[in-house]
């Protein structure tokens, strides 16, 4: 690295050592994750009989009130790909709206769209209505007010301000859906329902003002923001992993993905969060399956974390070889984690140290859905270099496409990941961990991008729920596709689950 480079990265407040580290990882790329078999109902994955899902929901609410909770949002993303095809259409003949089957449902149903109320108000300031652009065929009008900063801005604003569900009462954002989620299950110590939103830096007064909005004269709720750090921004590199340069010259720093946002959730001093995507919410008519399941996850996690607490006390004292045996059995059945290749050869003081090591970790719940062809993670057991087994949800990205076994047990995968996660955070004695220590490094990713029309590899962190929770103690466990409706296109409004009336 020449000396120019190194003032620059000065100059831009970064560490010279630390994006050192990151160039080298251009060049030398993140190995695969070494996939041994995806994670089955009975090989990795829980399914709950109606029973346990029953005792589990009777547990965590007889337990809530004693549990500092919250329910933490990742909601930084611009809305700008849900609208793709739209933005796209701008630059075409406006007869394609009535050729292409997107751009033809989406106008023949625009009127089902929350947004189309304020679409419709917007358009009656300048241009007519909404009916008589639709009359005329001024699809181009539509789109540009629904998208372009003269209209409702859609295209610039985040998906969590965004007019999704329309009720008789009003209008719902996914903010307020989250809302009304957090007050049926994420209500907690002295009473209060605590949300905690991450947001870009230019959104956050937007959020503030809305969530303002949603919950007058709710003084129950806690509220809070929180961006993602610049300090965790990696630098862009060209095709041949040299600096990528801004037009005015400076070198560009991108966000470096969700993996980031672990240092706001280590920020968070709370013994249980929750963690959903922004966009996965439904009308409250739907929502009874989602609290069900998201008040069983939680229970699971409070029963297993109780009984590890109590086996982690026990490794406190003098312990003999029955009690061991029990707790290696729990941490083998109950926590499904395996030992490393030499436990066996141990003597019993290093099985004790091991066990110590082994359990004294933070622990998530994942809730799993069947594997529909969606695009995204799923549950796998990878290989460790000690010779054990864990369980990681692995991006179709980190697994190898020339090893067959991999390729296999990805081809055979039943579920995958909807981020749908319960997280406790403390250890036995109520001290926060501190998560950054269980991170994976090697776990990243490198994509393709592009910046003023030139292309462009960006390096993203260890994504938040795959490589930045590794060394997390993980348990699966399957819930139903019901609590699975995130909206990735304008067009998943239209569905069924996304219908308030």
């Amino acid at each position: 690295m020449d000396n120019q480079l190194k003032e620059d990265i000065k100059k831009a407040g970064k560490s010279v050592e630390l994006i050192e580290e990151q160039l080298e990882r251009f060049d030398k790329g993140f190995p695969y994750l070494d996939i041994d078999r995806p994670a089955t109902i009975g090989d990795g994955l829980i399914q709950l009989s109606e029973k346990s899902i029953d005792e589990f929901i009777a547990f965590f609410e007889k337990q809530a009130w004693e549990y500092n909770m919250i329910k933490f949002v990742p909601a930084s993303g611009a809305a700008s790909r849900m609208f793709k095809r739209l933005f796209s259409f701008l630059e075409e003949d406006e007869a394609e709206a009535e050729r292409d089957e997107f751009l033809k449902t989406f106008f023949e149903n625009i009127h089902k769209f929350a947004f189309s109320k304020a679409l419709d108000e917007k358009m009656k300031e300048t241009d007519g209505d909404l009916n008589l652009a639709l009359k005329n065929k001024k699809y181009h009008l539509i789109v540009s007010t629904l998208l372009l900063e003269k209209g409702l801005n859609y295209g610039k604003l985040p998906k969590g301000l965004l007019d999704f569900h329309d009720y008789q009462s009003g209008i719902k954002t996914p903010v307020g859906e989250h809302f009304t989620e957090g007050e049926n299950y994420a209500r907690g110590t002295e009473g209060k329902v605590r949300l905690h939103f991450t947001v870009s830096p230019e959104h956050q007064k937007l959020f503030i003002e809305h969530a303002e909005k949603v919950r007058k004269g709710l003084n129950d709720f806690d509220i809070t923001f929180s961006q993602q750090k610049p300090e965790t921004d990696t630098i862009a590199v060209n095709p041949d992993n040299t600096p990528f340069s801004n037009e005015d010259g400076s070198i560009l720093f991108r966000p470096a993905g969700h993996g980031a946002l672990i240092e706001n959730l280590n920020d968070l001093d709370h013994d249980i969060v929750f963690i959903k995507n922004i966009d996965n919410v439904v009308p409250d008519h739907l929502k009874l399956n989602t609290i069900h399941y998201k008040k069983a996850l939680a229970g699971l996690l409070m029963s297993a974390q109780s009984k590890l607490f109590g086996y982690q006390n026990q490794l406190e004292r003098n312990i003999n070889e029955l009690e061991l045996l029990e707790i290696e059995n729990f941490a083998r059945k109950d926590l499904m984690l395996t030992f490393k290749a030499d436990y066996a050869a141990l003597d019993f003081s290093e099985k004790v140290g091991y066990l110590k090591y082994l359990l004294h970790r933070p622990i998530r719940v994942c809730g799993m859905v069947k594997n529909t062809g969606e695009p995204g993670g799923g549950p796998f057991w990878v290989k460790e270099e000690d010779g054990s087994l864990s369980l990681q949800i692995a991006e179709t990205s980190q697994v190898d496409p020339n090893d067959k076994n991999a390729q296999e047990a990805l081809k055979n995968a039943t579920h995958f990941n909807p981020v749908d996660l319960v997280c406790g955070i403390k250890d036995l004695h109520g001290r926060k961990f501190d998560l950054i220590k269980f991170r994976n490094p090697e776990t990243g990713f490198i994509t393709s991008k592009s910046k003023d029309g030139k292309d462009l590899k960006a390096l993203e962190l260890p994504g938040l729920w795959n490589g930045a929770m590794s060394d997390w103690i993980t348990l699966f466990v399957e819930v139903p596709l019901s609590t699975f409706n995130p909206v990735k296109t304008v067009n998943d409004l239209l569905r069924e689950e996304h219908q308030a009336g």
